[in-house]
């Protein structure tokens, strides 16, 4: 899969699935549970124990498309990739790391905070700019920044909810990526993985209505 393939399925996706956690038996079974609520691109942030394992292990159902998060050394851009990953995603913005995802031949996904700092990420070749932290405005800074820059891709993440994730996508993001209001902390640890299922199933619900 390429870029423009993986741009595309994320758009007609409209989102993705991000987990964070400390443990990773939890981690494979929250993300096992959000893959059977319908969700196809999926994120695992590298700050889990065993992340590129997890990466590589879910990389061999070819009905996902999987990426790293969290990725923060061209070491680990590198490491990911080898193990199947599609896409990077980074909390800030790396020129040597969006550069060496464009040599692997995968989709960047660089942290930013403002327009200034999307625009840097677009012109050093990121072709996905992640808002965060989310701001307190969400759907209308989206809006608002895409008036003027409309050639962005803006993928809000923190902070995006069942409520609100609709708006944002009225607004104009490419896309929204759930993170822990799709992974609530407490229903991981308790291991509830038909509640997670079933909000999975709900925010996709939400995003293509």
């Amino acid at each position: 899969m390429n870029i423009d393939e993986f741009l595309g399925l994320y758009r007609s996706q409209r989102a993705s699935a991000i987990l964070r956690t400390s443990n990773v038996d939890l981690a494979r079974e929250a993300m096992r549970a959000a893959v059977r609520g319908g969700f196809r691109v999926i994120e695992f942030t590298l700050s889990i124990p065993g992340a590129v394992d997890l990466i590589a292990e879910f990389s061999r159902d070819s009905n996902l498309v999987v990426g790293a998060g969290t990725v923060l050394t061209v070491e680990e851009a590198r490491a990911t990739v080898a193990a199947g990953a599609k896409f990077l995603v980074a909390p800030v913005i790396d020129p040597a790391i969006i550069a060496e995802a464009a040599r692997l031949g995968v989709a960047m996904m660089p942290g930013c905070a403002t327009p200034t700092e999307m625009l840097q990420a677009y012109r050093c070749g990121a072709a996905l700019q992640k808002l965060f932290p989310a701001p307190g405005t969400g759907p209308v800074w989206v809006q608002q920044t895409l008036g003027p820059l409309p050639f962005l891709r803006i993928v809000p993440t923190s902070g995006v909810t069942l409520e609100n994730a609709a708006a944002y996508l009225k607004a104009g993001a490419f896309a929204v990526g759930f993170v822990n209001s799709l992974f609530e902390p407490a229903d991981v640890k308790a291991g509830r993985w038909d509640v997670i299922e079933a909000r999975a199933k709900a925010m996709l619900d939400a995003v293509k209505s």
